[in-house]
């Protein structure tokens, strides 16, 4: 990646930052949608929710890492920041002026917007301890919140996709590819005679060929119907996919966050589709207490809360919302790192149990697993955990589903979907 360091902040040389490498950089921050209600305590794992991951100050918190972390900030910058400089109020300005600028260039390139900006913005400069006006600035900072945008999230998934694909090594992505025969737009495939229906791709050596061997070689050349040949390529087909991430409370416990790579990973799978797939479908569904149908657009602040794992609902709502889709294949892909530990009763009332695998609950997931079988979709389970109760789990909802089980982790999740993803090469149904 291109940086520039700074060896004194100047307005105009804000040109030269690399603000894309910056922006992949803070992809890990700008993804983490926190935790859904504010400070919670559980007995056992402690406070989880302290942290305001949407203000503006913690924006620039993560900005101040990144600058530092790539070399961008001048010695006298990055000794202000530790404490250890003199207490320059020029340099510690300086900093503050450079984080405002660069969060108005990422709002002028249409990254981010702004919620409640306040007039005369001021930067946040991390553990400086000047007074004044910079101090004013970050409590008025830590008021104001971000957005990503449509265009933000493009960008995460098109960077989140490149990387994957780089490390399955592949350098270009095409169509679900299929054993049947189909007129299309590439010539990769022979030709074969028109038939009403066809995509008029012609073949215009054959069917010059044909008409040639007809009436002979002579100006001009009189086309019959039956001398008319199309190029054939291999059928495309077309999938509609419901992605399933488990809000659980333990995709955020034991030192580990395990929900934001598994949205990057949603991104990535968007642009995919978004690009190489245009006759593809993606929905998003989270599971905790209950499951809902999340837009693309709220995928970047979706959060994981004190929930249990609805897993029974959340495939309840994936096959009602793939049954309305009118595609050649279906399939549920579901992320998750625990076992069941709620179901929806009648009424709406939520039965709860996470004290080992209750079989009120597994029968009631079972029975949807069924149901996604008796429909023709398969469930894909990607299981970040690994305990033995958890292996039995799985291998018996995708048996009964007809899916895959992959045991991963948030190192390789996102290179296991993809090569699940672009390696299906199914009949179309």
């Amino acid at each position: 990646m291109r940086f520039t360091t700074y060896t004194k902040y100047r307005k105009g040389w804000l040109d030269a930052l690399n603000l894309q490498a910056l922006m992949e950089m803070l992809s890990e921050f700008l993804l983490d949608g926190g935790f859904a209600g504010g400070p919670h305590f559980h007995p056992y794992w402690g406070w989880s929710g302290l942290e305001d991951t949407s203000s503006l100050d913690a924006l620039k918190q993560a900005l101040l890492r990144a600058l530092i972390e790539s070399g961008q900030l001048t010695p006298e910058m990055i000794e202000e920041l530790r404490g250890e400089g003199p207490g320059n109020p020029e340099v510690q300005q300086e900093i503050a002026d450079l984080l405002d600028e660069i969060v108005n260039k990422m709002v002028e390139e249409g990254y981010i917007t702004l919620d409640g900006k306040p007039s005369g913005m001021g930067g946040a400069t991390g553990e400086v301890d000047g007074g004044g006006q910079v101090d004013d600035a970050r409590k008025a900072a830590s008021h104001v919140h971000f957005n990503l945008t449509r265009q933000g999230l493009d960008f995460l998934g098109y960077r989140a996709l490149r990387n994957l694909l780089g490390s399955l090594g592949r350098s270009s992505i095409g169509a679900h590819e299929t054993s049947v025969q189909a007129t299309g737009v590439e010539a990769d495939a022979g030709s074969k005679a028109y038939e009403f229906g066809d995509t008029l791709n012609l073949d215009i050596p054959e069917t010059l060929k044909n008409a040639i061997a007809r009436d002979g070689l002579q100006v001009p050349i009189d086309l019959d119907y039956k001398d008319l040949m199309v190029h054939q390529t291999d059928y495309r087909s077309s999938c509609a996919t419901v992605l399933m991430l488990d809000i659980s409370h333990s995709m955020v416990l034991y030192g580990e966050d395990r929900f934001s790579p598994a949205k990057k990973v949603a991104l990535a799978l968007s642009h995919l589709i978004h690009t190489e797939f245009p006759g593809d479908s993606l929905r998003v569904v989270t599971f905790g207490d209950r499951a809902e149908e999340i837009p693309l657009a709220r995928l970047a602040r979706a959060q994981v809360g004190p929930f249990h794992t609805n897993t029974a609902e959340g495939l309840e709502v994936a096959r009602r919302l793939l049954r309305a889709q009118k595609k050649d294949m279906r399939q549920i892909i579901m992320i998750t790192d625990g076992k069941p530990s709620a179901i929806t009763l009648q009424g709406g009332r939520i039965y709860k149990n996470s004290a080992g695998l209750d079989r009120k609950i597994l029968r009631a997931t079972y029975r949807e697993a069924s149901a996604c079988r008796r429909a023709g979709i398969p469930i894909n389970v990607f299981m970040l955990a690994n305990d033995p109760y958890l292996v039995r789990f799985v291998r018996q909802i995708t048996k009964i589903a007809r899916g895959k089980a992959y045991f991963t982790s948030t190192m390789t999740l996102g290179q296991y979907i993809m090569l699940d993803f672009l390696k299906r090469k199914r009949r179309a149904a």
